[in-house]
């Protein structure tokens, strides 16, 4: 059986729950997006959780959704799919949506109140586009990307046995 996470923002105005087959928080974005919409440490991480099973209270009370433009190398913009939730009051990401992954919701684990597993190692991605000031503390086990991985975080889970059922 999956993992439910309870998640809620800062000042209280919002709360969640979801399941998750994926519950480590083991990928670290620094990604310019993630670094300046979920902070924390120059990255923000992600877990994965089915979209299905999203159960907001009082959905209609604060909850905003903040969409990126993203740049490519030859300047041209376009507006990102992703849908990055937060709470309209005191600023908390709570998750990402992409409607070109309907079945999956991205809640952020800086969000996350219920007890989350410790991950064995870590991933730590996008860091073509982290400031001089971080410096990550990339452990042995850890493996590390300029921009995304290969793998999914499904496949990452299921390839260590921390797969949910």
């Amino acid at each position: 059986m999956a993992l439910i996470l309870r998640g809620s923002c800062r000042c209280g105005a919002v709360g969640f729950t979801c399941e998750s087959h994926t519950p480590q928080p083991f990928m670290l974005c620094y990604c310019s997006i993630c670094r300046k919409t979920a902070g924390g440490g120059g990255y923000a991480i992600n877990l994965g959780a089915d979209m299905a099973t999203l159960k907001v209270e009082d959905p209609d009370r604060a909850i905003g959704v903040f969409r990126a433009e993203l740049r490519d190398h030859d300047g041209r913009c376009e507006v990102s799919s992703g849908q990055r939730n937060f709470c309209t009051l005191c600023a908390t990401a709570l998750w990402l949506f992409d409607p070109n992954w309907p079945e999956l919701v991205h809640p952020f684990a800086s969000a996350i109140d219920s007890e989350l597993p410790v991950p064995p190692s870590r991933v730590h991605m996008m860091l073509r586009f982290k400031p001089d000031w971080v410096q990550p503390h990339i452990d042995p086990d850890d493996q590390s990307f300029d921009e995304y991985p290969d793998q999914s975080l499904e496949d990452w889970h299921k390839s260590r046995g921390l797969w949910i059922d």
